[in-house]
């Protein structure tokens, strides 16, 4: 590579939790910012065989370049909302990559010194304002503040595009967004 030419971007990150934690959400609204961004994007959901409180994931691949293939085994970051999403999903981890947890509802610490932990109380946080079902809204903030992959505005954009006809879940989700974005600036 030159000397002053960047790397190009190739973002990989898997979300996990329950059924109805708003993981899905939060991953297509971070893959749908990308692209508006002419980011090249990909978006694949998993559902446990219980939807809603059984298991749920989804794999996000943003980058500067056409995307091979839309399946990782090892991604360079990980918003995990609960215990078994932390058990399935900690081990796949890259060294050096990023694990974003919800310490609401994770009880245990993870087992490896090789990566980087971010802790958010999310569920907390978003009982503070206003609205608990806005912890995904919480970590998404925290992801967007850490990794340099969409700024905050076009996210923040994004996120008015899909609230247009459901404008009254507007301010609570950017409000749940902010505050995950400058905790985790802490």
């Amino acid at each position: 590579m030159e000397v002053g030419t960047k790397e190009p971007l190739y973002e990989t990150v898997i979300m996990a939790g329950f059924g109805g934690q708003g993981l899905m959400f939060i991953g297509k609204l971070l893959a749908y910012s990308a692209m508006k961004t002419g980011k090249h994007v990909t978006w694949i959901p998993s559902y446990g065989p219980e939807m809603r409180g059984g298991t749920a994931n989804c794999t996000i691949v943003i980058s500067d370049e056409e995307i091979g293939s839309p399946v990782i085994t090892s991604p360079k970051a990980l918003i995990i909302m609960n215990n078994p999403s932390l058990e399935a999903f900690e081990p796949r981890l890259q060294s050096q990559g990023r694990l974003f947890l919800n310490s609401s509802l994770i009880t245990r610490q993870p087992t490896r010194s090789d990566i980087e932990v971010i802790t958010i109380p999310a569920n907390d946080i978003a009982v503070e304002v206003g609205e608990k079902r806005t912890a995904n809204m919480v970590m998404l903030g925290a992801y967007i503040s850490s990794v340099n992959v969409v700024s905050k505005q076009n996210l923040l954009e994004g996120l008015k595009e899909f609230f247009a006809k459901k404008t009254q879940f507007l301010q609570v989700n950017t409000t749940a967004f902010e505050r995950g974005f400058t905790h985790s600036k802490h």
